[in-house]
């Protein structure tokens, strides 16, 4: 692995230790800042937390979603009741 290779894979192990909901206060400061363009390092700095922020986001979003793909059927929500036929019987 290359010395870039272990630089960025050592800020993505600093990253993930981060909290999503901390990040998420966060988020607006940064998207306003980043809509803000200026020339300067501040700028590009906001454009780089906010990409961060959203990565976890999304991150956190796949693994969500993958995490209830993979549960057991029993533990998975009802299906659409609309599309079941419904389980009706003849009482006299």
């Amino acid at each position: 692995m290359s010395k870039l290779e272990e630089s960025l894979n050592k800020i993505a192990g600093n990253i993930l230790c981060l909290d999503e909901a901390s990040l998420v206060a966060l988020w607006e400061k940064y998207k306003t800042k980043m809509e803000h363009f200026s020339f300067s390092p501040e700028w590009e700095k906001a454009v780089v937390i906010f990409s961060i922020i959203n990565s976890i986001r999304v991150k956190n979003a796949i693994f969500n979603e993958q995490l209830l793909k993979n549960q057991p059927p029993e533990n998975k929500p009802p299906a659409n009741r609309k599309t079941e036929k419904p389980n009706l019987r003849l009482v006299k």
